[in-house]
């Protein structure tokens, strides 16, 4: 057998072994009593994880980036305007989906790092009306965290949509839909919720769907998200075959996540991160996010003096751990480290361990252990 890793990726992340078990369960039949019961489920446990009251959630088959799309093509139409704050390569994307569609759009784009300023924000919408307004809340080359809240506070005086995308956040960092004004959350399966890749997920407030009933048509079909509102409904309806095992493998992740409390679970993301970074920063690495918007979901590191990429991830992965390489103009510079999802301590542990042996057995000079000492000093401090 394939010796397991432990994947600190962006995503995907570590699967819990409650969620491989489901995994593992017979396929049912798509509109089965069984299957009805946990999409349903699953659909009401993710407005309470975005603090969602009313609304309608979607669960399909597809990735983070077929609920970008879905996001755009439901709440903007032609003629109108969208405007992009970009944190880095997904803000781009988004752009790029605007313009697959024709969609007219503008863009704020901050530097690699950081995050657009909620300034830029309020400037921008003073020169010009926005249909829909959209922010990716965690980019996961960048690693900035957008202050999507102070986004929200300023737009909850005009009548633009706000649609964050969650993919890199949502479950692992706070997201309050009803309380901070937010209209859309799209986000998927692999990053803090811990199941496999296959899904799109999205909550819509009431406003948003107002606004994709009052649209006569959008470029889409299997996007459109009318096409799907009745089998979210009632799920023994047909529209399109849904991925069966990976629904009920995230109806678990759903259990797992309000089990362990919502205020719980963003504590335990930012305690990881702080301690993480803390062994990191011991050991002679830096950041390369600016530190207000750091995230508490993954970080990109900068490399120490003597330390070269391929060999250090090479190392890791043959002691265990597999990173993710740096983006674009980052290639070769930085490392990206996921920390969420179902993460636990003894694996943080691991992951830190394996980075300790990494240096060692390629000569770099530091203290064994001390990076192991910085991070228990922080998590053993949330135990007493």
């Amino acid at each position: 057998m394939q010796q397991e890793k432990l994947l600190l990726i962006p995503g995907p992340t570590p699967v819990h072994p409650r969620i491989i078990n489901s995994l593992s369960l017979p396929t049912v039949s798509h509109v089965s009593p069984i299957l009805v019961k946990e999409l349903k489920e699953s659909l009401a446990n993710l407005k309470k994880i975005v603090f969602c009251e009313r609304g309608e959630s979607f669960i399909i088959a597809g990735s983070g980036t077929l609920a970008m799309e879905m996001a755009l093509l439901n709440t903007v139409e032609r003629g109108e305007s969208l405007l992009v704050l970009s944190q880095g390569y997904f803000g781009e994307r988004m752009a790029q989906i605007a313009q697959s569609f024709d969609l007219n759009f503008d863009i704020i784009e901050s530097p690699w790092g950081n995050a657009v300023r909620p300034d830029e924000l309020e400037k921008k919408l003073s020169e010009r009306k926005y249909a829909t307004v959209v922010s990716t809340h965690v980019d996961t080359a960048t690693g900035a965290c957008a202050p999507v809240r102070e986004y929200a506070e300023i737009l909850k005086i005009q009548k633009s949509l706000f649609i964050i995308d969650g993919v890199c956040a949502t479950g692992g960092i706070e997201e309050r839909m009803d309380d901070w004004g937010v209209d859309v959350i799209l986000t998927a399966a692999q990053k803090c919720f811990g199941t496999p890749p296959g899904l799109a997920i999205l909550v819509f407030s009431e406003k948003a769907m107002d606004k994709r009933r009052g649209m006569k048509a959008i470029p889409a079909y299997y996007s459109d998200l009318l096409n799907w509102l009745p089998i979210m409904k009632d799920p023994s309806k047909y529209f399109s075959t849904p991925c069966v095992n990976e629904i009920r493998a995230f109806w678990e992740s759903t259990k797992i996540v309000l089990e362990e409390g919502m205020e719980k679970r963003f504590l335990r993301h930012a305690l990881i991160a702080q301690a993480i970074r803390a062994a990191l920063e011991k050991l002679g690495f830096s950041f390369f996010t600016q530190k207000p918007y750091l995230a508490d979901t993954l970080s990109v590191i900068n490399y120490p003096e003597g330390v070269e990429d391929i060999s250090f991830r090479k190392g890791l992965n043959e002691n265990g751990v597999v990173v993710a390489g740096g983006l674009r103009e980052l290639a070769g510079k930085v490392f990206r480290m996921g920390h969420m999802g179902n993460l636990s301590v003894s694996q943080v542990y691991f992951a830190l361990e394996a980075v300790e042996k990494t240096l060692h057995s390629m000569g770099y000079k530091f203290e064994l252990g001390s990076g192991l000492k910085a991070a228990s000093a922080i998590l053993e401090e949330k135990n007493k």
